[in-house]
């Protein structure tokens, strides 16, 4: 079977998408991935030996989200900077998988060429809209406009088009649980994780092994985070008698004063950094956050935008950090985070998740037997 994985997003939106292309490659699937040009999924996809094709537009060249007038302007945009490459893409497949903004895009391609369409969530809040709005309401035009071009009808539900009658939710069930909000058939898989197994850079040991455990500190692909919140986090970590490893993430984030117990990282593996550090504050993307959950580590979250604000409430909810109302940790929020009995619920929890079969092969054998 010849499929198509598509995603256009942040790295939160790509790498699962890489765990399942390694496990349909596993099942004898022969599959390819359109994913942004932005180096780290170009690097990623082949580390994996997952064949790419890239989209021309990076997800970095989007400055910002758009503005409620701007949102019709910005989906064409997307449409635009997608439709061909998914569609020459998608030639000779059976079988299309996308998730992330390959929304507007996949399900036309997937039916212009007679093929099943599936749609992947990595969290269960972005069904219900976006500021009290309908779907229709929201991408309706765009999407019409475009599918004329092509020749398709106009689309009765735009939230049934995106997403499927039933998609494939690749989030853990304890900590991204399904609760039936809307008419969605939903298949819960579990969360899609890539396993990890590059050693952590020599020198970034070497810091970790010279005194008590740090705080890790980083907000991914927020490009918006400032020195200031830097600044802030890091003299809450201080005060703690901690340590901290500063994430560079996106907005290329670095240390404030040259101190030397800060620590600059970029692109490092964070399964298993995260399993030495004290406690993780960062933005709740749904990445970072199951990474740290899987991780038994407490997490300070701080949510920018989106669906980053679930997370944070999800975290909160089980007992496995904080979910914090500000732009950067506190002392306050690092203290209750630090609790003893935070960190044995979110050990608690981490064996559990331990405990469950691997979402993406789970997903990856529904796909290619009929069953999802």
């Amino acid at each position: 079977m010849r499929v198509l994985l598509s995603t256009y997003g942040s790295r939160g939106d790509v790498e699962p998408m890489v765990a399942l292309a390694v496990q349909l490659q596993r099942r004898g699937a022969d599959v390819r991935m359109c994913a942004p040009p932005d180096q780290e999924f170009v690097d990623l996809l082949e580390r994996e030996g997952v064949p790419y094709v890239p989209f021309l537009t990076s997800w970095r060249s989007w400055e910002r989200p758009p503005t409620p007038e701007e949102r019709h302007q910005r989906v064409a945009d997307f449409i635009t900077a997608q439709h061909d490459t998914v569609a020459d893409a998608a030639a000779g497949c059976d079988l299309l998988v996308a998730t992330a903004m390959s929304q507007f895009v996949a399900p036309s391609v997937a039916e212009s060429l007679g093929i099943p369409y599936h749609y992947a969530l990595f969290c269960p809040d972005v069904v219900d809209g976006l500021d009290g709005r309908g779907f229709n309401d929201l991408f309706g035009a765009p999407l019409d406009a475009h599918r004329a071009s092509i020749g398709l009808p106009a689309v009765d539900d735009v939230g049934e088009f995106m997403f499927t009658a039933r998609p494939l939710l690749a989030a853990d069930p304890t900590l991204g649980p399904w609760t039936r909000s809307s008419n969605l058939d939903v298949v819960q898989t579990g969360a899609w994780m890539l396993a990890d197994d590059r050693p952590l850079p020599d020198d970034l040991l070497g810091f970790l092994d010279s005194g008590e455990q740090p705080v890790y500190v980083g907000f991914g692909s927020m490009r918006t985070v400032g020195e200031e919140t830097v600044r802030v986090a890091i003299e809450a970590v201080r005060a703690h008698g901690r340590r901290v490893v500063i994430g560079r993430g996106w907005a290329g984030l670095d240390v404030i004063d040259g101190r030397e117990d800060c620590f600059v990282i970029g692109e490092v593996n964070h399964q298993r950094l995260f399993s030495r550090v004290a406690a993780v504050a960062h933005h709740g993307g749904a990445g970072t956050t199951n990474t740290a959950y899987r991780a038994g580590v407490p997490q300070v979250v701080v949510p920018q935008a989106g669906d980053q604000i679930y997370w944070a409430g999800r975290v909160a909810d089980l007992g496995a950090g904080i979910a914090h109302d500000g732009a950067a940790p506190t002392v306050e929020s690092l203290t209750a985070a630090l609790a003893p009995e935070v960190r044995a619920r979110a050990t608690a929890l981490a064996a559990e998740a331990g405990a469950r079969d691997d979402g993406a092969a789970v997903a990856a054998e529904l796909l290619l037997t009929g069953g999802a």
